[in-house]
């Protein structure tokens, strides 16, 4: 029998792809509530107090409760899916559960992000535009301007904030990438995490990317570890199974109190990981290559109205081979890239299915607003031209062998690689538009599929809106749909002004003018302005797919015209023919960009990477000491040893039965480096992004008793990346040398952590599994980055074995 419920409850659910709402009739929707300093002013006891209880009466505070008719809300977003990838806009990847959505709500064909994650995940939660949100840039790049320092302001109140505060539960599942790239420790500070955000429960990883068999998972802001034996885990359905039981528990224990449940995967950022038996559903699907499955999702696309009938499909972008260009291997192993990626995105979206179900259950679905964005910006372009095995590798412009991913072919998708698919199939995902993620200047990377599902509330099932929007209209969207208003204090803190839409108008009618008129891009000084229905554009001048190279001035860039609201795809450029509307344009966007902190305009790219850009718990320090148990400390809190010399020195007693385990590591499978002991001998891995490893071992076992391992790496400097040679000693004897030939520049890991006593994730070497813990016992690991500072003793130890190896070379 189903529960007493209040009258009208409405879920929503917000899935980044295509936009969907569904909810209450128009005589039943919510009450609005103007509430303008949060949390509420207590009116205070409300009884009255006599010299007796008999003569005094209880009063309890009240509790806050949401407005009548207030929806739960579920927001889904997918993460590097572009807009001509799903079913649902024409694209060849079956998406049932966005499909579904689809069917009862609203596709969305005119909505956009930023054209990167942390951006979008920023505007996305605050309404406000990404630099005026702090993020112009992703975490791990973060630079000391305000608008891209990656400190989200407390100015900038998120949705969740406001709606715990107005009686909903709040939480979030899967991917997060926004907290500052220093402040992902064990040590926080905390308030940016998603606990910190107004989200009461968090269940997922805070970082660009992780692997779907190993995920670096958080609860809260414990870090947790998945089941490493278990045989069928996968964080996609875990993080189903989450969101499921706690909608489950939520409903049990207060079912007339609404929730917010924000989902976010990390599909299909790479790595592109699926289980086999959904791989296999793909296989020979994209045989025919990029080039035509682009040509049959646009015919596919104008059937379904999703682009009008006089739209053009745009040329392929420079620098992207035709697929009739390529040699039969080639094209072989670049299907099967595409093939792995269709079933992780088709999985994905099956499990947010399951979720429906759940929802449905409860009898609750007609009254839920779902909101579904297929992707944080355009399709990835990153894989380069042939597509990666393991994405470290262009993390560190290290070149992989096609030889090798070839041979390594049928390991696409599965728990040993960290792959990705070629450029060519990105551009095809971001069908009919030209370029791809990262390039703000052009729809490819900005233009997303979005759907809202509201049954109770939107009439026109299945109907397609064409107004212009952007990712900063979901918060106002939201809060009107619930029914309460945008708060001018948060917590204490004044806010900044709402700087998106609220897309409520679109429900009722289709050809309604878009009220949102005007919007800036930027991204790696790719820039644009839209103001109604015209764009002007910068001509990208470095392809997402180059890791590395010289930028050139951002006064030299060339820009490029179009009247979207004739030209859908960005097809014809207009600018010589229309000077006037271009500088009218050009000026504009640099009034906006000086409005909402978009200056000073910043085309470096990998250089940002360097982790000593931004504030640091390690800065100022060479000694760094680790004990046992100490485990998932960042990159951006743990040392960093790229591109210098260091020691790594472990005091340990090993038991009469001898001992193995892991002494200290950073990194795993896709790269990094782990000093242990394997059947008791000593041995230091490095593991360059699993193109090459180089161990140095010692030959014998310790024996019973104590002993100090010290592990001494000599950098021969001479630029970035470059090599050197590593010693290992044995209580002050060396039982090992050995050259690295080469190193990591740039980035040790984007997932994986520094561990101490044990290996979490994923192994540096294949030649144990995870967690190997230390079976004898560790004292402490210290780390040391200034060698040279060694006693006269030590330095003529290590000169020996230096002398020693080059004389064997």
């Amino acid at each position: 029998m189903k529960s007493a419920r209040r009258p009208i409850r409405l879920l929503a659910i917000i899935t980044v792809a295509g936009l969907v709402l569904t909810g209450c009739s128009k005589s039943e929707q919510p009450q609005q509530v103007a509430q303008t300093i949060l949390p509420r002013p207590d009116p205070g006891f409300q009884g009255k107090i006599g010299r007796t209880v008999k003569e005094s009466v209880k009063d309890f505070p009240k509790d806050v409760i949401a407005p009548k008719g207030a929806p739960n809300i579920l927001l889904i977003l997918t993460d590097d899916v572009g807009f001509g990838a799903s079913s649902t806009f024409g694209g060849p990847i079956p998406t049932a559960s966005m499909d579904r959505l689809a069917k009862d709500g609203l596709r969305y064909n005119n909505f956009h992000t930023t054209a990167l994650c942390s951006p979008t995940r920023a505007a996305l939660l605050s309404g406000r535009n990404h630099h005026s949100a702090a993020t112009g840039i992703i975490m791990e790049l973060g630079t000391g301007f305000p608008g891209y320092n990656s400190l989200m302001p407390k100015s900038a109140g998120t949705f969740a904030e406001i709606l715990k505060q107005n009686g909903y539960n709040t939480s979030w599942y899967g991917k997060n990438h926004n907290v500052p790239d220093w402040q992902g420790s064990q040590a926080g500070p905390f308030d940016l995490w998603p606990t910190g955000l107004g989200f009461e429960y968090f269940y997922g990883f805070i970082g660009g990317d992780t692997s779907q068999w190993n995920p670096a998972l958080y609860e809260g802001t414990k870090p947790i570890e998945p089941p490493h034996d278990a045989k069928d885990y996968f964080f996609d359905k875990d993080m189903a199974d989450h969101t499921i039981h706690w909608i489950r528990t939520q409903h049990a224990m207060a079912p007339t109190k609404p929730f917010l449940a924000y989902y976010a995967t990390g599909t299909a950022h790479a790595p592109h990981h699926a289980p086999k038996e959904w791989i296999a559903k793909f296989k020979g699907k994209f045989d025919q290559g990029w080039d035509k499955v682009r040509e049959e999702t646009f015919t596919r696309q104008k059937r379904m109205g999703i682009v009008p009938a006089n739209a053009k499909l745009t040329e392929r972008s420079e620098g992207i081979p035709a697929w009739d260009s390529l040699n039969a291997d080639q094209k072989k192993v670049y299907a099967r890239m595409m093939e792995v990626y269709a079933a992780a995105l088709s999985h994905a979206d099956h499990q947010m299915g399951r979720i429906l179900d759940a929802i449905a259950e409860h009898g609750e679905l007609d009254n839920t607003l779902v909101i579904y964005i297929q992707g944080d910006n355009g399709a990835s372009g990153e894989g380069g031209m042939s597509g990666l095995l393991n994405e470290m590798s262009v993390f560190n412009a290290i070149p992989e062998d096609f030889k090798e991913v070839m041979r390594r072919m049928d390991e696409l998708g599965g728990p040993k690689t960290f792959n990705h698919y070629p450029v060519g199939w990105a551009h095809a995902m971001d069908t009919p538009f030209q370029w791809t993620k990262q390039i703000a200047s052009h729809f490819g990377g900005t233009r997303n599929g979005m759907v809202i599902s509201w049954p109770a509330r939107i009439k026109d099932k299945g109907g397609i809106r064409p107004q212009f929007s952007h990712v900063i209209d979901i918060m106002p969207t939201i809060l009107e749909a619930v029914g309460v208003t945008a708060p001018s204090s948060i917590n204490g803190v004044p806010q900044k002004p709402i700087e998106g839409m609220s897309m409520a108008y679109t429900f009722d009618d289709a050809k309604a003018p878009s009220r949102h008129r005007t919007q800036y891009f930027e991204m790696f000084a790719n820039r644009a302005i839209y103001s109604d229905g015209w764009v002007a554009a910068t001509t990208p001048p470095i392809a997402p797919w180059v890791s590395i190279a010289k930028p050139i001035d951002i006064n030299d860039y060339k820009w490029e015209l179009y009247n979207v609201s004739e030209d859908f795809s960005q097809a014809d450029n207009l600018a010589a023919k229309n000077p006037g509307k271009l500088k009218e344009l050009q000026e504009l966007f640099w009034t906006e960009a000086a409005k909402y902190k978009v200056l000073p305009i910043d085309n470096s790219r990998v250089e940002r990477f360097d982790v000593n850009l931004r504030p640091s718990l390690t800065r100022g320090r060479d000694i760094f000491t680790y004990y046992p148990g100490i485990v998932r400390t960042p990159e951006g809190a743990a040392p960093d040893m790229k591109n210098k010399s260091y020691q790594i020195k472990a005091e340990v007693e090993i038991p009469k039965a001898g001992a193995e385990g892991m002494l200290i590591t950073h990194g795993g499978r896709f790269a990094g480096y782990g000093l242990y002991l394997l059947k008791g001998r000593p041995v230091f891995t490095y593991n360059l992004a699993d193109v090459a490893r180089y161990s140095i071992a010692g030959k014998e076992p310790l024996a019973p008793g104590k002993h100090t391992l010290l592990f001494d790496f000599k950098y021969e400097g001479g630029g970035l990346g470059k090599g050197g040679v590593g010693t290992l000693q044995v209580d002050g004897k060396t039982v090992a040398t050995g050259r690295i030939e080469r190193t990591l520049a740039f980035r040790l890991s984007l997932d994986e952590t520094l561990d101490c006593g044990e290996d979490t994730g994923t192994p540096v070497s294949e030649s144990y599994k995870v967690p190997f813990k230390f079976t004898g016992k560790l004292n402490k690991v210290t780390i040391n980055l200034a060698p040279e500072k060694l006693s006269s003793a030590d330095k003529q130890e290590l000169k020996a074995a230096h002398a020693a190896i080059s004389m064997a070379q």
